[in-house]
């Protein structure tokens, strides 16, 4: 699942990398309806954006996915798993705990609040983690500015307190988007790889 600027290069070579080390890959659209978030140089027009976004619309695509992947041919009878990038990553947590059909989920700098809860932000990916019952790997950097490292500690308690099947691994030297390549001033080779 693809960062708030869409589905755009990383996200295509991510799905390549898969589908070359013998996955089934697809690479959802989130904004196939039209939506764009806006531009970075109004960064606060994005935010409002990723508020308006409807999780139960995205989880439903999200489930929808799930659903017709299992019916291929070439996936039918194995396991699906998900990964997500940024707000990806948040969706990627929302489904680990809200979607059937999926067997592991690993989420890269997933936000793990929204600003507000709502009719269309519901619930927190930190919080839906409570009903965890796949494996979830979440990566974070531990110079993120927009994940502060005592969320990611909190979720770590939650999930040890609760006996849950997630683990975190935080980057020394990583920001936000340490794995997009396209970024520059963000990426990180050695923890992307």
């Amino acid at each position: 699942i693809h960062d708030v600027w869409g589905l755009y290069d990383p996200y295509h070579r991510a799905a390549e990398r898969l589908a070359r080390a013998g996955f089934v890959a697809l690479a959802l659209d989130l904004y196939s309806r039209g939506e764009v978030p806006g531009t970075p140089a109004d960064m606060p027009a994005v935010m409002r954006f990723l508020h308006r976004l409807p999780d139960r619309r995205v989880l439903s695509d999200i489930a929808a996915a799930v659903a017709w992947l299992g019916s291929r041919p070439e996936v039918a009878g194995r396991k699906i798993g998900l990964t997500g990038f940024c707000m990806g990553g948040k969706y990627a947590c929302l489904a680990a705990a809200r979607c059937a059909g999926l067997s592991a989920v690993v989420s890269w700098y997933g936000l793990l609040h929204a600003d507000a809860i709502d009719e269309s932000n519901p619930e927190h990916a930190k919080d839906a983690l409570a009903d965890l019952a796949i494996p979830l790997l979440a990566l974070f950097g531990a110079e993120d500015a927009f994940i502060p490292l005592a969320e990611v500690e909190e979720l770590r308690a939650k999930a040890a307190s609760r006996g849950l099947p997630l683990e975190t691994v935080v980057y020394t030297g990583a920001g936000h988007a340490f794995a997009n390549e396209s970024r520059a001033e963000s990426f990180r080779p050695e923890a992307a790889a």
